[in-house]
């Protein structure tokens, strides 16, 4: 068995809808752990690490705005094939579509803003996890 770690965001939307603990229960729930935990407001240079392989796509400048708009939470999760298993879980990032039983399908929808505010964000592999934690978890 294989133990990968990925980084999973709660984004403002999340924070300010309370949705903080229903994420952490799916992801619990699901039988991963949580390593890492932490609340924070995201800067500019943070964001700017974070989504650096988005500079100049026309959504950059409303994503980086909206991520600076309220806290959101950042933790580490672990787990047998983790950066799957979450995005399975978080649903496809159109929550209009994203299926019953996900965190978008059933806690996000569409809210007719320049850029999609769906609850979370996880790594997509083990390159991009071991950047993102080091991101928001340095030490």
């Amino acid at each position: 068995m294989s133990i990968e770690k990925t980084l999973i965001l709660v984004k403002p939307d999340g924070v300010r809808r309370g949705l903080v603990g229903e994420v952490i229960s799916r992801v619990e729930t699901k039988g991963y752990s949580i390593e890492a935990l932490r609340l924070l407001n995201a800067d500019r240079a943070l964001l700017e690490q974070h989504y650096a392989e988005h500079i100049g796509k026309p959504f950059y400048e409303p994503l980086v705005e909206f991520m600076m708009s309220g806290p959101i939470v950042a933790m580490v999760a672990s787990g047998n094939r983790v950066i799957e298993g979450f995005r399975s879980l978080a649903g496809v990032t159109d929550p209009t579509v994203a299926a019953p039983g996900t965190i978008r399908g059933d806690l996000a929808r569409d809210q007719g803003t320049k850029v999609v505010q769906n609850i979370v964000h996880g790594s997509d592999s083990p390159e991009s996890a071991a950047r993102e934690i080091q991101i928001f978890f340095p030490k």
